[in-house]
């Protein structure tokens, strides 16, 4: 297992962490998510063999949030 996190633009409140949770759960290969909205992160377990950090940022982004 390999761990990532992401710095995450644009999100305000609740429905922006679910939004974001649920597109990074949605990809085969990510075992557990945390997002801090806050801080602007997201906190990603994942098999790198399943899943790259590539994926998980397009999957993100498709949601509407700019990820750095």
């Amino acid at each position: 297992m390999e761990q990532t996190t992401l710095q995450i633009n644009g999100m305000t409140c609740g429905h922006c962490k679910a939004a974001v949770d649920g597109a990074l759960r949605n990809l085969q290969g990510v075992q557990n998510v945390q997002v801090d909205v806050a801080k602007g992160v997201a906190e990603v377990t994942y098999n790198n063999s399943e899943v790259t950090t590539k994926n998980m940022k397009e999957a993100v982004e498709e949601q509407g949030y700019d990820v750095r």
